[in-house]
């Protein structure tokens, strides 16, 4: 059955309150365990409480929200216990792919990361934090594709999605982005000159500087991470 306009019309505000909502608490604008305050959005969206009510209940089955009835809303802080067991599975696959990468990858595929790791110097020369993240994603997603790699390619985009506001965040220190340009650049170029057990190993180090950074970070924010 057709939706009437005004179902329409809510349907497209509710979306648009949810898009907003959602990168907020990703980019960190909403910190984990903070409160959200529904009048403020009402008012910075120009929208009725329905489309905020049902943007939260939608962030909410996606465990980026937490409801408390008489309490109100607030942005879902990070397990740690989850954070670290998808880490593991990203490290343990990405770590094979790269071997594999190295030893089938064709040269367009080579051609492309190294494109990609050209923005990505220029987004560090930039500082642009947000630029960077997105080369980053493409970065690693471009190992996978470049293969064929279509299931695993699925698996990861799936822990990537639950680890995106981490993986922001740890983005996010002074000097972090050269570091992790620098990591990417000796993956790229193992996988450039054919060697699997470089390939494997650049890869393993720099997810487990990822690991490295985040058990710090969750140390020193333990506010924004639950147990």
């Amino acid at each position: 059955m057709a939706m009437s306009e005004t179902e329409t019309r809510r349907s497209s505000k509710a979306d648009h309150v949810y898009r907003d909502l959602k990168e907020s608490i990703l980019s960190g604008a909403l910190e984990p365990g903070g409160a959200i305050d529904k009048l403020a959005l009402c008012e910075r969206l120009g929208v009725s409480r329905f489309p905020v009510s049902s943007a939260i209940n939608r962030l909410a089955f996606e465990r980026l929200v937490t409801i408390e009835p008489q309490h109100g809303s607030f942005v879902a802080k990070i397990s740690v216990d989850d954070v670290r067991e998808r880490l593991l599975v990203r490290r343990a696959l990405e770590s094979e792919i790269a071997a594999q990468a190295a030893l089938r990858m064709p040269r367009e595929g080579v051609e492309a990361l190294e494109r990609n790791l050209r923005y990505q110097q220029a987004a560090v020369d930039a500082r642009d934090v947000a630029g960077f993240y997105a080369l980053d994603v493409d970065f690693h997603r471009l190992l996978a594709s470049q293969l064929g790699l279509g299931h695993s390619g699925e698996i990861l985009d799936g822990l990537r999605s639950h680890l995106e506001r981490v993986r922001r965040l740890l983005l996010s220190p002074a000097g972090r982005l050269p570091v992790s340009f620098s990591e990417h650049n000796a993956i790229a170029k193992a996988v450039s000159r054919g060697d699997a057990a470089a390939a494997r190993a650049a890869m393993r180090y720099h997810l487990q500087q990822t690991t490295d950074l985040f058990e710090t970070f969750a140390m020193e924010r333990s506010s924004l991470f639950s147990r």
